[in-house]
């Protein structure tokens, strides 16, 4: 299984946005904490990072997201390249769960 599992705070209301082939893009910025065990040490973990929320059947559990609301998302890791040639880790959701 390559699928992802994060739990946190949505940064801002997501924005959304229409694929030329008219499918509905979501994107919102998932702040993330949490305490984790790594060799016998607790360890606390904190990141940020976009997720992508493509196609009608998520578009529900998106429009329940405000900034503040916590949601647990499930889905696969990517990268995002920009116009400069960057790129960065993007998660694509494939299920939405409000906590």
């Amino acid at each position: 299984d390559n699928h992802v599992v994060l739990a946190g705070e949505v940064l801002e209301a997501p924005e959304t946005r229409r694929s030329p082939a008219g499918i509905p893009i979501a994107r919102f910025a998932l702040r993330h904490h949490s305490r984790q065990q790594e060799a016998g040490m607790n360890r606390e973990v904190h990141c940020t990072i976009t997720v992508i929320a493509a196609g009608e059947a998520l578009q529900g559990g998106v429009k329940q997201l405000d900034g503040g609301s916590q949601v647990k998302v499930r889905g696969f890791l990517s990268r995002a390249d920009n116009r400069r040639g960057e790129y960065r880790l993007v998660i694509h959701a494939e299920a939405l769960e409000p906590l």
